[in-house]
């Protein structure tokens, strides 16, 4: 059958292909990661482009990006990362990366930073190193590659530590973009904006930006309506429906990561079971864990 048969336009061609393959196939592809597009998602991939896209300046504007666990971030995050991918300057000999991206050690401390750093841009470093000569293989290296914007994810941990500690971390990242001027873009969950409450200088310069849970909403059912676009299945399911919408809602606590959870387990049923379709029986299933 046609990737293009007029029978499911509820579905992106990609999704269309996939009806061609088996039930095993189809449902492998449901459990791979995903892009779905929608406003708040959008808006975050924007605000980062503005980020990167800002020509080096004495102070570099910073982001703040926060939100409950399983909210979608570090979806955005990868997305971005994918839009914005390394290249190579063959007369320098290095590899420029626009955006560098690492995680907050699980406690703030300034050594451990450093490493978790140099680790991710694929520099050596000795067991021994003080922390003066990992700040300045860092500052050097940064310098060399240019990028644009250094993402901190897990910044949250920085709650682990005393007042003294996250202080101390805070004006690391300061520095780094004062010193390489570049963005930062610090992410982490919604205890995140209490650590940078703190520092008066750092609360200025990292403007936030929420994901807070979905609600009942024309965006959440858009939302749906994407999801249902990509999810192989042979008919229509009408997930905007308001009974659908709703439960789908409720189960998910608002949460991103949980609304895919669902609707993938719930496709996944209704391919094995031939239905080809989600209803609402089905996502009560695949919630509960009936099937």
């Amino acid at each position: 059958m046609s990737t293009r048969d007029p029978l499911f336009p509820h579905l992106l061609p990609a999704a269309r292909e996939l009806l061609q393959t088996d039930n095993s196939q189809r449902i492998q592809a449901l459990r791979a990661d995903r892009w779905i597009d929608y406003p708040r998602a959008v808006e975050a991939l924007g605000r980062l482009q503005e980020l990167v896209q800002t020509p080096r300046r004495e102070r570099m504007p910073c982001l703040l990006l926060h939100g409950p666990s399983n909210i979608g971030k570090t979806q955005i995050i990868a997305k971005f990362l994918r839009d914005n991918p390394p290249s190579y300057d063959k007369f320098k000999g290095v590899e420029l990366r626009p955006v560098v991206s690492m995680q907050m050690p699980p406690a703030p401390d300034q050594k451990r930073f450093y490493r978790a750093l140099l680790e991710v841009l694929g520099v050596p470093q000795s067991p021994t190193s003080t922390l003066c000569t990992l700040e300045h293989i860092a500052r050097d290296i940064l310098k060399r590659i240019s990028p644009q914007m250094l993402v901190v994810d897990e910044v949250h941990h920085l709650l682990a530590g005393s007042a003294r500690e996250q202080r101390a971390s805070l004006n690391l990242l300061k520095y780094l973009a004062n010193e390489v001027k570049m963005s930062i873009v610090a992410v982490g969950t919604s205890d995140a904006p209490v650590a940078f409450q703190a520092d008066a200088q750092i609360h200025s310069r990292f403007r936030p930006l929420e994901l807070p849970r979905w609600t009942e909403s024309d965006d959440f059912r858009r939302l749906l309506a994407a999801f249902e676009l990509v999810l192989p299945l042979r008919k229509p399911s009408n997930l905007q429906q308001r009974p659908m919408a709703q439960f789908i809602l409720t189960a998910s606590g608002g949460l991103l990561g949980e609304v895919s959870r669902l609707l993938t387990k719930g496709a996944e049923l209704a391919i094995t079971t031939g239905a080809e379709q989600l209803s609402l029986d089905m996502l009560e299933d695949a919630a509960y864990g009936r099937r």
